[in-house]
């Protein structure tokens, strides 16, 4: 024991005023390390964004249904995740158990955050290249993963109709979730085709 430390302990056992104050102080000043210590090793999760959130789109296989490559449909309203999953885990906490984890492929997702706050906990997030890029995979405590087909947000009302319907029928195509989309703009792409020609066969006199 140095000289300072023996000082510091006589002075307190003998109730000297000078080295309770000195005791003090540094207890204060170790408190305050604590402090910033335990601040800044939790990371700082991004605030919920203000004002309440539109219900999520969504289209849920029924219960019972046979299991497929998916199982169900999600039309977001942008790529946002910070702003889109805290609506989307409102619907899906009561119905599969609390979403713990979600995955996505980086390719349409500007922005991956690790951590989601949502009502009540957070959501950790993640991607995966090799991961279908029209894909969300969700893991909750009690059923496990799940896995969504991602509607583009630009979609239009009609296809994404379509496409809710597909991903969520029980005796829907056993598809993947690209495969899905690709289905739906080639049928787009046929009617385009179809009505061009239409026009081309009735021209319009000059």
């Amino acid at each position: 024991m140095d000289g300072t430390e023996g000082t510091s302990h006589t002075g307190f056992r003998t109730g000297s005023s000078s080295a309770r104050d000195e005791t003090r102080a540094a207890a204060e000043a170790a408190r305050r390390r604590v402090r910033i210590m335990s601040a800044t090793a939790q990371p700082t999760l991004p605030r919920p964004r203000p004002g309440a959130a539109p219900a999520a789109r969504l289209a849920l296989k029924s219960d019972g249904a046979a299991p497929g490559l998916l199982d169900g449909a999600w039309w977001p309203r942008s790529r946002d995740l910070l702003s889109e999953l805290p609506s989307l885990t409102a619907v899906l906490d009561p119905l599969w158990g609390r979403i713990t984890r979600i995955a996505v492929n980086p390719t349409y997702w500007p922005d991956i955050p690790r951590k989601v706050p949502v009502d009540g906990h957070v959501v950790k997030a993640g991607w995966f290249t090799e991961f279908d890029p029209h894909k969300l995979l969700l893991l909750s405590y009690d059923n496990g993963r799940r896995d969504l087909l991602i509607i583009p947000p630009e979609t239009g009302a009609e296809s994404a109709a379509r496409l809710m319907a597909a991903a969520s029928g029980d005796d829907g195509p056993p598809l993947t979730a690209s495969a899905l989309i690709a289905a739906d703009e080639g049928r787009d792409e046929g009617r385009n085709g179809a009505a061009a020609t239409a026009v081309n066969a009735f021209p319009v006199p000059g």
